[in-house]
């Protein structure tokens, strides 16, 4: 089967780290082509945010602006594995922490536009407060 697992999700203090996983199997023995792997976040009430997004192959990446210079994602591929390291937390990030994957594309990009994914993990829970 498909599988995508997040992990690392906590409750933190304001100015801490936190880092989250998602590990994915599967997908290419079900012939899923994965061109982007990306981390959202929905606070409640609030719409889904896009994080940051990796390409599964090569180095490109995307931030939200709100993010950058605090986030840093990156790849395992010899354990199939994405991370998001995030610093100096804030509690703005208080959130759901989703990964999804785009797969099967009809063009390759790294977006952050939830739409454009097609397969989701359940989520993992960061707290940000004193």
């Amino acid at each position: 089967q498909l599988r995508l697992v997040e992990s690392g999700g906590g409750l933190v203090q304001p100015g801490g780290s936190l880092r989250l996983s998602c590990a994915f199997s599967g997908f290419t023995s079900h012939n899923f082509a994965v061109d982007a792997i990306g981390w959202f976040r929905q606070a409640p009430g609030e719409e889904r945010e896009g994080v940051s997004c990796i390409f599964t192959s090569g180095f490109g990446t995307n931030y939200a602006d709100s993010v950058k210079g605090r986030f840093s994602i990156s790849r395992d591929d010899a354990k199939n594995t994405v991370y998001l390291q995030m610093s100096n937390l804030k509690p703005e990030d208080t959130a759901t922490y989703y990964c999804a994957v785009r797969g099967n594309p009809p063009l390759s990009i790294c977006t952050m536009d939830y739409r454009y994914y097609n397969f989701w993990g359940q989520g993992t829970q960061v707290t940000v407060s004193s």
